[in-house]
């Protein structure tokens, strides 16, 4: 009879058995603990099972289409993660880790990440802002996406723009949507995070939304072929994940003249810890304004409830918004997956537009 081990080294781990997966570890000496994105990471990490001597494992039944990023932890220095040596998948996890990743057996990745033979390309340009007193710093760069259309197109504004354009191909994501017809054509504003100030410049902060108006839409308007915004109110958008989608819904709500569109994806929202966020209190007490809202959100993440609690609170107020939740945690690779679900929602063909 084979044992889990003798599987390990032959198939790799974790051992996936229907909708179970087994994480197995050898060695003699410290054993690590499990964390992830089913852990919330090192929030609640977990403690491997010896079944054989040097032997360790832990299952745990994921959804059918997950995909899951892991890593391993030693329980004296939980700071420091290290690899899995029978799982070669990898992925950067954008701030200062690479993780192990890998799928449930229904996952479908998303193809539209792949340059498609044929696709005319939208042209990209890097430019330095002048934020001034907006930002932490006094300039912030951000990548212009030109698309490849004569007509003139909305704007969308994409929160953490460096990750989004290298990590997520954003942009390549866009020329295939444009190419097979699926969205209106856009054109993008990417721009980078503050870095050390992004939590600050993110936590609803109206010095942020004050910057797009006076510093973002002004070059944005001299380099790309935008339509204008005060005949069409509303008609551009804007987007982001984590405090990036906080950011994006606020934007909205604070400037629905001008960003009518959001794309949320695992918006960082928290109730009653110890008391609502800002935007949750805006939102119960301010007429609804027009928006059209895309709102996502993974099921292995440790946002989960406070984005079904947004969305509950979106839709009691009357705001037009659509909901997704997917099967997998809160990294780069979800969100590529996503992105073009809510462009499709708030830019798409069958959508009204303008806004």
């Amino acid at each position: 009879m084979t044992s889990i081990f003798e599987r390990a080294q032959r198939e790799g781990t974790p051992l996936i058995d229907g909708s179970t997966a087994t994480f197995v570890w050898q060695g003699t000496g410290d054993v690590p603990q499990l964390i992830g994105d089913f852990t919330g990471w090192r929030e609640n990490p977990i403690d491997l099972v010896e079944i054989e001597p040097g032997v360790w494992t832990y299952t745990q039944d994921f959804p059918a289409d997950a995909y899951v990023e892991y890593a391993y932890s030693i329980k004296y220095d939980i700071a420091e993660s290290f690899s899995d040596p029978f799982n070669p998948r990898i992925a950067f996890n954008g701030i200062d880790s690479v993780n192990h990743t890998f799928t449930m057996p229904e996952h479908q990745p998303n193809t539209l990440i792949q340059r498609k033979a044929g696709v005319k390309r939208g042209r990209m340009s890097e430019h330095w802002l002048e934020t001034g007193m907006f930002t932490g710093d006094s300039h912030r760069k951000v990548y212009l996406y030109h698309p490849p259309v004569d007509e003139p197109t909305p704007l969308v504004v994409v929160w953490d723009g460096g990750d989004y354009l290298s990590r997520g191909r954003l942009n390549v994501i866009v020329d295939n949507l444009i190419a097979e017809k699926r969205i209106h054509p856009i054109a993008m504003a990417l721009i980078d995070n503050g870095d050390g100030a992004r939590f600050v410049e993110y936590m609803q902060n109206e010095a942020t939304v004050s910057m797009l108006i006076f510093r973002l839409l002004p070059l944005a308007r001299k380099e790309l072929n935008l339509i204008d915004e005060k005949g069409e109110l509303g008609i551009h958008g804007v987007l982001g994940s984590s405090m990036g989608g906080l950011m994006a819904l606020y934007t909205g709500l604070r400037a629905p003249e001008i960003f009518g569109h959001v794309v949320c994806q695992s918006g960082a929202f928290w109730f009653d810890e110890p008391r609502d966020m800002m935007i949750v209190d805006y939102i119960k007490h301010s007429p609804v304004v027009p928006l059209k809202i895309w709102q996502d959100v993974g099921t292995l993440e440790y946002l989960l409830d406070g984005n079904r609690k947004m969305y509950a609170l979106l839709s009691e107020k009357g705001y037009d918004v659509t909901y997704r939740e997917f099967s997998g945690g809160h990294n780069q690779t979800m969100w590529a997956d996503n992105t073009w679900r809510g462009l499709e929602a708030v830019y798409g063909l069958k959508s009204r537009f303008p806004h």
